[in-house]
């Protein structure tokens, strides 16, 4: 980035340029060699493993949306990590939660993150709820030179829509390619356990201990069939991260909440392993 001296004080005139109100836009012109999808990886010989998360889940509810998800990092057949954080706020009024290569994914939040603080700052305003789903979409898309090479990040998108007056969710392919969900989806390798889950367990219109119920459900029947998902941790104090986006914001339930709906479903676990049950019809 262009660091010549400045007499007078204040910011460089590359920071004050209008052009753009987005940052990527002004990375990728001012110092593009910062940009994660424009690093030249080296040569890999033999096998090369990288610490991936996994499972993660969003559903809407009553008051807004859900974004929850397990702790656990794996490297191959080892445990890389058992208490990562896999779900963030994206801004006042959104959550991302990721699954993929846990460094690049971080690393992709983060910038997503700035990217929505700095439109908010130059323009005044935040930008719209399809605006900062079509954001991530360009960040996702960028990643695609390194998702072919086995370092894919595929995160969830959810906020609460202002102007709508709704909770709505945003999944992604490695691609970039992007889908409004109705009602909840899952992604990661334990997703389509947790999709089962969820299916039998989920309706339009439940309460925020219902749904933060279901998706800790939903986690627990993803590790149980999933060895990258990390189940209740009874032992280590170790639960599931939720976060709940409402019109007053975004809001990260403390573990001692989710501890004790966790300790509820493995109690009752221990009658009915498999689960609750759906009625037939």
């Amino acid at each position: 980035m262009n660091s010549t001296p400045r007499t007078g004080g204040g910011l460089p005139p590359a920071f004050m340029a209008s052009e753009t109100s987005s940052f990527l836009d002004f990375l990728s012109v001012q110092a593009p060699e910062l940009l994660p999808a424009n690093r030249d990886l080296p040569a890999v010989r033999g096998a090369f493993e990288a610490p991936h998360g996994t499972t993660i889940v969003a559903a809407g509810y009553a008051d807004g949306v859900l974004v929850a998800g397990d702790r656990r990092v794996t490297m191959g057949n080892v445990i890389a990590h058992r208490e990562y954080d896999k779900v963030f706020p994206g801004d006042e009024h959104s959550a991302i939660a990721i699954a993929g290569t846990a460094g690049l994914a971080v690393e992709l939040v983060k910038l997503f993150q700035l990217e929505l603080e700095h439109y908010e700052k130059i323009e005044g305003t935040p930008l719209s709820l399809d605006g900062k789903a079509n954001r991530l979409t360009t960040m996702v898309r960028g990643n695609l030179g390194m998702a072919m090479q086995g370092l894919a990040v595929v995160p969830i998108f959810a906020g609460y829509d202002l102007d709508r007056g709704v909770g709505r969710i945003f999944s992604y392919d490695v691609t970039g390619g992007r889908t409004e969900e109705t009602g909840f989806t899952a992604t990661g390798s334990g997703s389509v356990y947790a999709r089962g889950s969820m299916k039998k367990l989920y309706r339009a219109g439940m309460s925020e201990n219902e749904v933060v119920t279901a998706a800790v459900q939903a986690l627990y029947d993803a590790a149980d069939d999933d060895s990258a998902t990390g189940g209740p941790d009874l032992t280590r104090r170790l639960f599931p991260l939720v976060a709940l986006v409402t019109e007053d914001g975004y809001r990260q339930l403390p573990q001692e909440e989710i501890a004790a709906i966790a300790q509820a479903v493995v109690d009752r676990r221990l009658e009915a392993p498999e689960g609750p049950r759906a009625p037939v019809l």
